[in-house]
């Protein structure tokens, strides 16, 4: 069978200087992720240009003219105008390839003291996985990849580890009777057929797997203490089964999940102190998520919040905190499970002797994984969720409910999430459009691409947004329009933005219409050069390579506003408005000043609206040259 063609958007996570990689926000704020060394005589002819009209208006050669230029066009800083030195056309020059001329402009650090449900979230879907959503690795490294980056919403599948394997009597009675006669029935019932792997093995195929990593190397712990009815994580006299990470029903491979929390622990606070959530999809039997607890008890401690910031509250009376007030803490988002009542034990006898523990087994919470699955392969249906008390009650902040409609009790539970498949939600926006808006102004709300996007692809994620949705989990595995509006979102942030004040929880604005105000737009953009851009990798000769630029707004469509269908479900990336420069064939392009307009264009919200660039070799697009002058007026 033949080997599927390279996808181009899709790529390992990068180790080296991950921070440098946009998608995330943490990219905007390094000015070596934008900087260039030489500029090529195209660019060097224009910006002399330039440099003789702005030295005309401000007299580059003082301080006065420098600090007032870099202030009123530049929207820099005095810090920025240090660049310019003398003002001659060499340090003005240096000022652009330095990457502090970018066309971003200034972030303001975000104000904290708001609830937590007041800001979107830069979210990462599927995090563990390094490429598509049917055969990729599963890896520590993504989680490292997207923390550094600027994520502030991870994602863990979990599933149960491997039991062990040994032809020893000690080692088999040392496993659970209910956990043996599970596997063996499991075998029986498996062996006359095929089993999913295999059907999706001989269906897509799998090139060889590369050798195991030592994904456990100095991730050693000490076994944690029972105590009370607790249910007693298994283990043997020499090793016991752990739970593991991988999306489950599909050829990724996995890992453990020790080691993911041990890398969320190392890189969680790096690029930014403020709170990491880590959203669980547990498929873990009870005595499993009891390790699950131990580990992350014991790797993120000191940052792990198990217990309200008041003692004194109880969990049923939990207000959502401040996001200053969760600096540095990782928010476990997991389904809740209320506390059983207490019974009163009945002592053991010789006529009535105490009933061991069960395994229970395989528990699952809602997620993309309960969705559709490629054609001619069957799916067993999802088990009914089981999460333990234990697990639950680390939900102290981010508590998963089950969704059902905006009108169940648990709508109204402060620290309660519903997570709903992009398709869902995009119903439930058409049918309650009012009730869905102020349902995200008070509480959280998760929105992840549909099952079917096996290639890592992307939703739309402004349209979401522009609901009040806070998470919008996208696959960071690949670079698309989904991705690149989420730069644009957090560009230069740590993650968290404030929502426009219509979407915030004090506003008594009713719809999404009335939250933000509109306006209409005229946009002109003139493109002057570019320099050095990659070619495609299909391509390898330059006299071949014929790049342009293509510009998209992504505005709100009149539809979205008013609770109607969206024209296309809402599925396409590809902004409202497109339009694009001529061709040039040569990787360093002259565009000869050709201008773009976009006019008269309605129901444009400022903080919501996005313009997206696009070259023929978009994948590069963030780490070549484009020199382009952008104005814009509200009519």
């Amino acid at each position: 069978m033949p080997e599927p063609a390279q996808d181009s958007k899709l790529g390992a996570p990068k180790l080296d200087q991950p921070q440098l990689q946009a998608g995330g926000g943490t990219a905007a704020e390094s000015a070596k992720a934008r900087a260039v060394e030489t500029l090529t005589p195209t660019v060097a002819k224009y910006l002399k240009t330039i440099y003789d009209d702005v030295n005309k208006r401000y007299n580059l050669s003082t301080k006065e003219g420098q600090a007032k230029w870099i202030a009123e066009e530049q929207h820099g800083s005095l810090a920025d105008a240090e660049l310019l030195k003398d003002g001659s056309l060499s340090h003005f020059e240096a000022y652009f390839a330095s990457g502090k001329a970018n066309g971003m402009g200034p972030i303001t650090a975000v104000d904290e003291s708001h609830p937590i449900s007041n800001y979107f979230i830069s979210s990462s879907h599927n995090t563990y996985l390094t490429g598509n959503q049917l055969m990729s690795e599963s890896s520590v490294d993504a989680y490292k990849n997207v923390l550094l980056r600027g994520c502030r919403c991870v994602e863990i599948d979990v599933w149960d580890g491997e039991p062990p394997s040994s032809s020893s009597s000690e080692d088999e009675s040392a496993t659970p009777a209910g956990y043996r006669g599970k596997k063996e029935k499991k075998e029986k019932k498996d062996k006359p057929g095929m089993s999913i792997k295999k059907r999706l093995e001989l269906k897509f195929g799998r090139k060889g797997s590369p050798p195991q990593e030592d994904k456990m190397k100095d991730l050693s712990i000490s076994p944690p203490k029972t105590a009370g009815d607790r249910i007693t994580p298994w283990r043997s006299t020499s090793y016991r089964a752990e739970p593991r990470v991988l999306h489950g029903y599909t050829l990724t491979r996995d890992t453990p999940f020790r080691a993911v929390c041990a890398t969320i622990r190392d890189y969680a606070f790096v690029a930014s102190n403020l709170p990491v959530i880590v959203s669980l999809e547990v498929h873990t039997s009870a005595e499993q998520q009891e390790i699950m607890v131990e580990i992350m008890t014991e790797y993120w401690k000191g940052m792990l919040v198990d217990l309200p910031l008041d003692p004194k509250v109880s969990s049923d009376d939990l207000s959502l905190p401040t996001l200053k007030e969760l600096e540095n803490k990782i928010l476990v988002k997991v389904k809740y499970t209320a506390p059983k009542p207490a019974v009163e034990a009945t002592p053991a006898t010789l006529q009535a002797p105490a009933e061991p523990l069960k395994q229970v087994q395989s528990t699952s919470t809602t997620s993309s994984s309960s969705e559709d699955v490629p054609e001619g392969v069957k799916k067993p249906p999802a088990p009914k969720a089981k999460i333990t008390e234990t697990l639950g009650r680390l939900g102290v902040y981010t508590r998963a409910y089950h969704y059902k409609n905006l009108d169940q009790p648990e709508a109204q539970i402060p620290c309660h999430v519903f997570s709903l498949s992009e398709k869902a939600l995009l119903e439930v926006h058409e049918q309650q459009p009012a009730k869905l808006f102020n349902h995200n102004k008070h509480f959280f709300m998760r929105a992840y691409p549909k099952g079917l996007r096996l290639n890592s692809s992307n939703l739309n994620p402004s349209v979401f947004w522009r609901a009040g949705v806070q998470i919008v989990a996208l696959n960071w595995q690949r670079w698309d329009g989904g991705m690149m509006q989420n730069e644009a979102m957090f560009a230069g942030t740590s993650g968290w933005v404030l929502k426009p004040e219509g979407y915030r929880s004090t506003s008594k604005e009713p719809t999404q219409k009335t939250a933000i105000a509109h306006h209409n737009l005229d946009l002109s953009i003139e493109f002057l050069a570019g320099q050095d851009i990659p070619l495609p990798p299909e391509e390898d000769d330059p006299r071949d390579f014929k790049p342009y630029v293509k510009v998209e707004l992504h505005v709100e469509k009149h539809e979205e506003r008013e609770g109607q269908p969206i024209p296309g479900g809402g599925k396409s990336q590809k902004g409202e408005f497109k339009k694009k420069t001529k061709s040039h064939k040569t990787p360093n392009p002259d565009f000869g000043r050709e201008v773009i307009r976009f006019e008269g264009v309605k129901g444009v919200t400022e903080e919501l609206t996005f313009v997206r660039y696009v070259s023929v070799s978009f994948l590069s697009l963030l780490s070549h040259t484009l020199l382009l002058w952008m104005g814009w007026c509200d009519l």
